[in-house]
């Protein structure tokens, strides 16, 4: 009986946990969008499409300076939590590291761009901010004793400091340079609320120590992942950097419109597999037939949304996009029409990806990563001189197919999830089993 309330206390102490991150990603998602939207038609395409050069840029970088360590030093505090000090300071010291390192990467790169001294000071401004997201390290102890809600707290308040602030910068209109400021305030609010927090729960930074050992350990095991990291922003950012450097910033304005509409989705696929795949992970121990009828059926709803969401999206592009960024940005709408249907193919993505990790698969998910990323490259070098943005939204769907759908027929072992994501992209398929899956539970055994 004890142990039965113990199992039960769990439960409801990662309910809880999860309840929390999952609220706070929903308000972000909602503040971030229509904040974003009013930023956009106050800077216009031209100085809307700077910024987002200039953050892209950056974000090229990012996982140098993460160094890879997120998800190993939350496994490592699970397994050691009596050495937290040691792991967290070791963390600490590796990340700034890494911070500084991504600084020179910028620096010796941007001599390498048209940019001009100001877009160079944009470039420099978000990517200062990146030392103060060194102390994220914090979040790493409250992760690992399944306490997020505190810093959800602290985000919130960075969310909100930050929604104030781009708001009142509209008001007073202010210049471009402030707007990336903000983002350095993003940085150095949640820092300060991280830190605030940590000491409330009796914690305190000064007892972080350096151990060499541990280090070399962290490394060891992260050096995969921060060339992955490294594939995946290249993966996400290259397209908005290629287009600054082929066209000019009112197309990146364009067309970062569009897909700050289209990627809002995203969440959607992250919440279904997170939320149903243990059980159809749970069914393989049990009947091989069942696990592969209930993976089949996860991809047909996924499909079954995702066109959902890319059907109306394609017909009342126009209409949405006048309606929200103003008709300065009605060309972001044949942009949208392209980039909405790389969506279904994310949302297959992330529901194998899933499928990845419970077979032990991890090194093919890297290589489907690069090479989606090196078709993104070929294609927008080729693509955007001749077809503008909406060339830059084709190598997106096109590099999403590949690296999403067809980079499974590549292998015998990873075939049968080709096939059952072929089955649910033909409509007819989804028609056939969407009406089951109302009448009867995916996850009813």
């Amino acid at each position: 009986m004890l142990k039965f309330f113990k199992q039960s206390a769990n439960y409801q102490k990662y309910l809880s946990n999860t309840s929390w991150l999952v609220a706070e990603r929903v308000i972000r998602l909602t503040v971030v969008l229509l904040v974003g939207i009013y930023v956009a038609r106050y800077l216009g395409p031209d100085r809307f499409g700077l910024l987002n050069y200039a953050h892209s840029f950056v974000g090229l970088f990012s996982a140098i300076a993460t160094v890879g360590l997120d998800g190993i030093v939350v496994r490592e505090l699970v397994k050691q939590s009596e050495r937290d000090n040691l792991l967290l300071g070791t963390a600490f010291v590796l990340r700034l590291g890494g911070t500084i390192v991504m600084c020179i990467a910028i620096a010796l790169s941007v001599q390498m761009t048209s940019n001009n001294t100001y877009t160079n000071l944009l470039v420099t401004i978000i990517a200062v901010g990146t030392f103060f997201q060194t102390l994220n390290v914090i979040d790493f102890s409250f992760q690992s004793k399944v306490q997020s809600k505190f810093v959800v707290f602290a985000q919130l308040i960075q969310l909100f400091i930050s929604a104030i602030s781009k708001l009142f910068l509209i008001w007073i209109e202010a210049s471009l340079i402030w707007f990336a400021s903000v983002i350095l305030l993003d940085a150095i609010t949640l820092a300060a609320g991280l830190i605030w927090i940590y000491h409330k729960q009796a914690n305190k930074i000064e007892s972080w120590r350096w151990d060499s050992r541990i280090a070399w350990k962290l490394l060891k095991d992260s050096w995969p992942l921060i060339l992955s990291g490294l594939v995946i922003s290249i993966y996400m950012k290259i397209d908005q950097v290629m287009i600054k450097e082929m066209l000019d910033n009112q197309a990146v304005g364009h067309y970062a419109a569009a897909v700050k509409l289209s990627t809002a989705w995203y969440f959607v696929p992250i919440a279904i597999t997170s939320s149903l795949f243990p059980a159809i992970v749970n069914a393989k121990q049990f009947s091989t037939a069942t696990y592969h009828s209930r993976i089949q059926k996860l991809f047909d709803f996924m499909v079954w949304i995702s066109v959902g969401i890319a059907i109306p999206t394609t017909f009342l592009a126009e209409w949405v996009i006048a309606g929200l960024f103003g008709d300065s940005y009605l060309p972001a709408a044949g942009v949208l029409k392209i980039h909405i249907w790389a969506g279904v193919f994310v949302f297959l993505g992330v529901a194998s990806s899933k499928w990845v990790l419970s077979e032990n698969l991890t090194i093919f998910s890297f290589y489907r990563t690069l090479g989606g990323a090196i078709i993104n490259v070929i294609l927008n070098y080729f693509f955007i001189p001749e077809y503008g943005i909406q060339g830059a939204a084709f190598a997106t769907l096109i590099s999403q197919i590949v690296a999403s759908t067809i980079s499974y027929a590549a292998t015998k072992r990873t075939m049968p999830i080709f096939s059952m994501q072929i089955q649910a992209i033909i409509f007819f398929h989804v028609l056939k089993n969407i009406l089951p899956f109302y009448k009867k539970s995916l996850f009813n055994r």
